[in-house]
């Protein structure tokens, strides 16, 4: 595998920077229908992607180096000591090595910027979303982006999607946005803090573990700060335009806010501040120049959407008669998988290795969110009483996920060095 010092000697980007241009500019043309944005290339933003795919986030790197120290050493982090320091916020323990007390620290110094009723605006306006978010995010955020190389390469090489845990990885997705977007979900020392913090040293782990086996000539590093913003580009503007194209009404003020509240949960995650923002219009120009930069499909992207979609048909709706409940779960994956043609178009969809289908489920989202966004969500109260249904279809999502089980997110690999 080519090491980071040989990159940077033998050429300034990795080989998968822009390698598919034409490409990706067909596949931004959604952008254009819902963002005026512009279709020229910004050089210099290019320029900044492409350097972004050699950087990580560094905080989390002295994180991840001082969990792989050797027992006994004084700045070495254990598991128990991340998940006690995690449990404790919004107070720090004082015993806490150098490495960990600078990771929690930064997790519990709070930006200038941030604002707080936003935030929980930002999380209200999500659970108004429903089940449309939760398509959205499974179809076009997840499956969509698995058209690019890199990121997909790397979620089969760690297992992150694969046979029987398909179902779970993505439960524990769904656990994770879920806790971010519930009320006081991002107050340090809450449940969507503290499982947003987890997944940044999870992320970590993740780098130091697989770095030295993994192609960064060609990828960067595995998690790096362009796929990064990437994917958080994926949960906030991507979002917005999904839903908006199923026909969600959105005022502007939501949109503002859902993106404010994505801002802080990217600082959490690790993403650095250049690629931060809560205008819609900046992330879905960054968005754009994302498509422009990436890779070309890969084998493992077909494989991880064959997998998620194949999953969609092995989740529990809690019927009783095992032949209903069999029906129920025929027709989610049949409702997925027509969403999704809509979503990826002909050419997406051969990318994907995957049998179109007749778009006849973003006929019935239309039909029922027109009812729901533009008629009853007008009358008074309507925009609470959606928030409070949309948040009981999150949850219904969620537990179909886990088989009665409790809903949990990935644990923290183990710290050694292969």
């Amino acid at each position: 595998m080519t090491s980071l010092s040989e990159v940077r000697g033998a050429a300034r980007f990795p080989r998968r920077f822009r390698e598919a241009e034409e490409r990706g500019r067909r596949i931004a043309r959604g952008i254009f229908l819902f963002a005026d944005i512009g279709k020229d290339v910004d050089e210099a933003l290019m320029e900044r992607l492409g350097d972004a795919l050699l950087r990580r986030d560094e905080l989390g790197a002295r994180l991840a180096g001082a969990m792989r120290l050797p027992a006994g050493d004084p700045g070495r982090v254990t598991h128990a000591q991340l998940g006690r320091a995690l449990r404790a916020a919004p107070e720090m323990p004082r015993d806490l090595p150098p490495a960990l007390r600078e990771f929690v620290g930064h997790a519990l110094t709070v930006p200038d910027w941030v604002d707080r009723d936003r935030i929980e605006r930002g999380a209200a306006a999500y659970r108004y979303l429903g089940r449309n978010s939760g398509d959205v995010l499974t179809l076009l955020s997840l499956i969509g982006g698995y058209r690019f190389g890199g990121p997909a390469d790397l979620l089969v090489l760690t297992g992150g999607l694969s046979g029987g845990t398909t179902l779970r990885r993505l439960g524990e997705t769904s656990t994770w946005s879920h806790a971010v977007t519930r009320a006081g979900g991002l107050r340090p020392g809450a449940e969507g803090w503290r499982l947003t913090v987890h997944v940044r040293a999870m992320h970590a782990l993740v780098n130091a573990r697989f770095e030295p086996r993994w192609d960064t000539g060609r990828w960067g590093y595995p998690i790096n700060q362009a796929d990064q913003a990437g994917t958080l580009g994926l949960f906030d503007a991507t979002v917005i335009v999904g839903c908006l194209g199923l026909g969600v009404r959105l005022t502007r003020a939501q949109r503002d806010d859902l993106m404010h509240l994505w801002r802080y949960v990217g600082h959490l995650m690790g993403v650095a501040p250049e690629w931060l923002t809560d205008v819609e219009d900046v992330r879905h120009r960054w968005n754009y120049h994302v498509l422009l930069s990436a890779a070309g499909q890969t084998r493992a992207g077909r494989e991880l959407a064959r997998l998620t979609l194949d999953a969609q048909a092995e989740r529990s709706f809690g019927h009783r008669v095992p032949a209903v409940e069999r029906l129920h779960q025929r027709y989610e994956r049949a409702r997925q998988a027509s969403l999704l043609s809509a979503f990826m178009g002909r050419e997406g969809m051969r990318d994907l290795g995957l049998r179109r289908r007749f778009p006849w489920a973003l006929l019935l989202s239309l039909a029922g969110n027109t009812v729901r966004y533009r008629l009853l969500g007008v009358l008074p109260g309507g925009r609470e009483r959606l928030e409070a249904r949309g948040a009981r279809a999150q949850e219904r999502l969620l537990a179909s996920m886990f088989h009665g089980g409790p809903a949990a997110v990935g644990r923290l690999p183990e710290a050694r060095r292969d």
